[in-house]
């Protein structure tokens, strides 16, 4: 009984190959992005492309994992998501308060801890922020915000 049961699995795990997990495009010209179209101190870009451009933006890093179902509709949803809530590809493309909005919630899910999202940080360690990287990037969000308008 245990023998079928797990050949069962096994049959399943091989069909869900076969599945496609219709992941988000990766695009490599991106004009309005944010580290493009602004002058982001070379730290907090570094924090960006480690610990949130892979969900929130149109520059992907597909990991190997993510090419394997069923953890393969788990890593689209996520950038999709990611994307919808806020992508830095799009920055430029953005309203004013947009962009202000978009800034407090970076300051809001960082220092909330909610982002980068513990099940990512769980297998991408390097994107697992500091303190001292938190502080960076509550400042800049700040910083940033206040220069919106100055346009």
């Amino acid at each position: 009984m245990i023998k079928k049961i797990g050949l069962g699995l096994i049959v399943l795990l091989a069909v869900l190959q076969i599945i496609p997990s219709n992941k988000p495009e990766v695009k490599t010209n991106n004009p309005d992005d944010l580290l493009i179209t602004y002058a982001v101190p070379e730290d907090i870009g570094q924090v960006l492309k480690v610990s949130c451009y892979d969900c929130h933006s149109n520059q992907t890093n597909y990991p190997w994992y993510s090419y394997v179902a069923p953890v393969s509709f788990l890593v689209a949803q996520d950038v999709r998501k990611g994307r919808k809530h806020l992508n830095f590809s799009e920055w430029n493309s953005l309203s004013k308060l947009n962009k202000l909005d978009k800034l407090d919630d970076i300051n809001e899910a960082v220092e909330g801890n909610e982002m980068p999202m513990g099940i990512y940080t769980a297998i991408h360690t390097k994107a697992k922020l500091t303190v001292e990287q938190k502080n960076r990037v509550l400042s800049w969000t700040d910083e940033f915000g206040e220069t919106i308008f100055d346009e």
